[in-house]
């Protein structure tokens, strides 16, 4: 915290979970953050789906050696699916009589809340843990019911079966899109126009579902431009991490896999990026929509802070009038020139919002500089 600024005030951080996006945007604002929500699917529970009914109808007639819960909120629900066709006891005397492990600690609590015992649970809460312990103790014609979380695990189940495993998935609910599109292409859209600083991320599915949302809507390209070199990527695990890892996006992620951790992450390493500048014996930080001068945060609006970054990309170099004029026009998505009133405009709202006219300085007849010192 720079004295009693808040972590991520004046920055905007973008949410495209579906559940607990509540929880997960309340601790973002008890750090000053702006929140933008854009859920980028639906979870669809599958309590009365054919497939799920299928599988435990499976593992019913042929009981498994292994069985692997990879989450609470899923394992819950498969044995309350399973209470509602009449299946529950009969599910529950199958599992227990097999080796159960659990991928993590809430997976491990839905397990013990019905009634059973893990055999065995990683530290590390990841699946390729949880992969290498079940290859290392030996697969070959053991019969291993895995439950998944949203969608195939497809690298988990295919080294199972190439190592002699008999495999049963467990499909416990699915994602779909939102209901509602609009409010991710109002996110997508905050993203391209730069007005988002950090973007977040809780499960696979909903990192594939932006991508694929930018794709249909011709935007996959700026977006990912974007998500490269601008916006900050934040993925609660490796799991997540996933689908941007594959596109080039570079993410940052939590050593927990816990929503928490993962805006404790975030807290640190967002102000981190922050472009700092000393002018005389004032110190200018610019934030995503704002700027810390002396410690105090003063909003900035969107054309006074790009004119602003520029100013700061290079401390104490003139900007001329017609350059400082092509930063509003790309800002803005103009075609047409931006005239030098347009500018001068723009420079007085920044000197505004910024408290003081003293760290802008004019240039007679050449532009504008941050005032630091030049030798």
């Amino acid at each position: 915290m720079t004295g009693d600024v808040a972590l991520l005030a004046g920055f905007t951080v973008g949410v495209t979970a579906a559940r607990r996006a509540d929880e997960l945007g309340a601790l973002l604002e008890r750090r000053g953050a702006t929140v933008v929500q854009g859920p980028a699917i639906r979870i669809v529970p599958l309590a009365d789906d054919a497939d799920l009914l299928r599988a435990t109808r499976s593992l019913l007639a042929a009981p498994v050696d292994v069985a692997v819960a990879t989450t609470g909120i899923g394992f819950r629900g498969w044995v309350e699916a399973a209470e509602g066709w009449g299946l529950g006891d009969a599910l529950l005397s199958a599992l227990g009589a097999a080796a159960v492990l659990t991928r993590g600690p809430k997976a491990k609590g839905a397990v013990r809340a019905a009634g059973l015992v893990e055999r065995w649970s990683p530290e590390s809460e990841s699946s390729a843990e949880v992969l290498d312990h079940l290859l290392a103790a030996g697969v070959a014609g053991k019969r291993i019911a895995v439950q998944l979380h949203g969608e195939p695990l497809r690298d988990f189940v295919d080294q199972l079966r190439a190592a002699g495993a008999d495999v049963l998935e467990i499909p416990v609910y699915r994602w779909t899109a939102p209901a509602d599109p609009a409010p991710l292409e109002r996110l997508l859209g905050a993203v391209l126009a730069g007005q988002v600083d950090a973007l977040t991320f809780t499960s696979a599915p909903a990192a594939a579902s932006v991508l694929r949302a930018a794709e249909d809507a011709g935007r996959l390209v700026p977006l990912l431009e974007m998500l490269r070199y601008r916006v900050l990527v934040v993925c609660v695990g490796p799991i997540t991490a996933a689908p941007m890892q594959r596109v080039g996006v570079p993410v940052i992620q939590p050593h927990r896999a816990r929503i928490g951790a993962l805006v404790r992450e975030l807290a640190v390493a967002l102000p981190a990026r922050a472009v700092r500048v000393c002018i005389g014996e004032s110190v200018l930080e610019l934030r995503g929509q704002a700027a810390l001068v002396d410690g105090e945060l003063r909003p900035v609006p969107p054309a006074p802070m790009a004119v602003l970054r520029a100013l700061a990309g290079s401390p104490g170099r003139v900007l001329s009038r017609p350059v400082l004029g092509g930063v509003l026009r790309r800002h803005s998505g103009r075609l047409d020139a931006v005239d030098e009133h347009a500018v001068e405009t723009t420079i007085g709202r920044l000197r505004s919002a910024l408290g003081t006219a003293e760290l802008v300085q004019t240039v007679v007849k050449r532009g504008y500089r941050l005032a630091v010192p030049v030798p």
